[in-house]
């Protein structure tokens, strides 16, 4: 049976999601450059002989109607990464308003049947379901002789079929669905023992350890070695197998992995959070029919402006995934269509009327994961300058990341000009890099900007660097 690479540690970086960078802040001065100098300053970044194969799409314009400053196949597609959550958020704070809350409710169905109905909360955690188990005991509800699990609300995959194999193993690839528990994630602790010895595995949810059979392949090494672990899953998701080594006196390793079917772990936890109210329960049922009665008990995420953030702070995909699937009760679906697919009509008739030329993109989902999205430089422009002209624009701004300071960006631009000034969208794929926001130029006017690298062979630190290179030559922009 074949197996796919799910975990590594920190030594070898995750290959398809923006985390929070910490490099080396790029070379700088204080010196001021005109507009017209600009083209020259940044051809000076990206016409280096290292970046010699690859292709460069960058676009700068000011936040005001004003002339570009700076264009570089700016009309040309791009495989964007994370970059894409801006759209994704973009269309929901329009289509769904601020206030806007995903809620997961129980009805009652008389007989001592329950219905729960998942609505593809991404923030749902074991608290809430605990706040869920003790409204339906201040029913006065001790025992629930049928548990129907309404999963109706999200229809189609709960992975995207265009997103690559590893991603689907990882953390940051988990199943959407109309049912989310913590993240669906589950997590287990890698131990170091007695040299020599495997690894001791800690599962933190035992009863997800019942699902697997572990292959533990693990050693504990002697101080001072190399430290690296893999774990692999079976294609048919029955097995783990644990390889690699850490030392001695190393930290446990904590793993997270995603659930294989969202609906059966919701139902497991709920089934605990139910017995720790002391109500039983008896059969459990997966339904997709859509038939509510009296809601009894519910519990709601955040608002939106508070799922944006966690969304573009943080690159989260699911909870971009999440939105975009909300997004589908703007329009009737028919039968042949997923909620993702109604999702994406959504954002892009949401766009279209901000005024962003849908010609300048295709998407596929609505995190950015997926290979064959495209879109141009030019669209996160158009995009960024449509929501500033909206009344939520400071919801928007507020949820992207700060340079030098929050979420993807905190460990970039630390004691440079742009630190503080920059709030941008970042994204990271093999080979794509991408940042896209606004500046507030301290000797010019606000700055709106797009910078994607596609088909780069260089570390992803090295391209990085140069990005960020071109966002501190445009803090010294001043009037001429």
């Amino acid at each position: 049976m074949g197996v796919l690479l799910i975990f590594l540690t920190s030594q070898i970086g995750f290959s398809s999601i923006a985390k929070a960078q910490t490099q080396v802040a790029p070379t700088t001065t204080t010196k001021s450059i005109c507009s017209t100098q600009l083209g020259t300053a940044i051809d000076a970044v990206i016409n280096r002989p290292l970046f010699s194969r690859v292709r460069w799409g960058i676009l700068v314009q000011p936040l005001s109607t004003g002339p570009i400053l700076y264009s570089r196949d700016a009309q040309k597609y791009f495989t964007p990464a994370s970059n894409l959550k801006l759209l994704t958020t973009a269309a929901a704070l329009q289509e769904l308003g601020a206030n806007f809350r995903i809620r997961t409710s129980i009805y009652q169905n008389g007989n001592g049947v329950l219905r729960i109905v998942g609505r593809g909360d991404p923030s749902l955690n074991e608290t809430q379901l605990q706040t869920l188990a003790q409204q339906l005991k201040q029913k006065g509800i001790t025992q629930i002789q049928r548990l129907i699990a309404d999963d109706s609300y999200i229809q189609g995959d709960i992975v995207n079929p265009t997103w690559q194999w590893e991603d689907v193993q990882s953390d940051y690839g988990t199943p959407v669905s109309s049912f989310i528990l913590n993240q669906n994630i589950f997590s287990l602790k890698l131990v170091p023992q007695a040299v020599g010895q495997p690894l001791q595995v800690v599962w933190i949810d035992p009863g997800e350890a019942r699902l697997w059979r572990t292959i533990n392949q693990s050693v504990t090494a002697a101080q001072n070695q190399p430290t690296y672990v893999n774990v692999t899953r079976e294609l048919s998701g029955t097995a783990l197998r644990i390889q690699g080594q850490l030392t001695t006196n190393s930290e446990p390793s904590l793993i997270d992995l995603p659930v294989v079917d969202p609906n059966y772990y919701f139902l497991r936890r709920f089934r605990s959070a139910l017995a720790a109210e002391k109500i039983t329960l008896g059969q459990t049922l997966v339904v997709n029919d859509g038939v509510n009665q009296e809601e009894i008990a519910f519990v709601e995420s955040p608002p939106l402006a508070e799922l944006l953030a966690e969304t573009n702070l943080n690159s989260n995909n699911l909870y971009a995934e999440a939105l975009l699937r909300a997004l589908a009760v703007k329009k009737p679906r028919l039968k042949t269509q997923t909620s993702a697919d109604v999702g994406l009509e959504v954002v892009k008739a949401s766009l279209t009327q901000l005024g962003v030329d849908p010609a300048n993109y295709i998407l596929v989902d609505g995190s950015g994961l997926s290979r064959r999205n495209l879109v141009t430089p030019e669209a996160f422009v158009q995009t960024l300058h449509a929501i500033a002209r909206t009344p939520a624009a400071y919801l928007y701004r507020a949820s992207l990341p700060v340079a030098g300071k929050s979420g993807t960006l905190k460990g970039r631009f630390q004691g440079t000009p742009a630190e503080g000034i920059v709030q941008a969208k970042t994204g990271t794929l093999t080979g794509a890099i991408s940042l896209s926001g606004y500046m507030n130029a301290p000797k010019y006017e606000p700055l709106v900007f797009s910078i994607i690298v596609n088909q780069s062979e260089q570390p992803a630190t090295v391209v990085r660097q140069a990005i960020d290179e071109v966002v501190v030559l445009l803090t010294q922009l001043q009037r001429c």
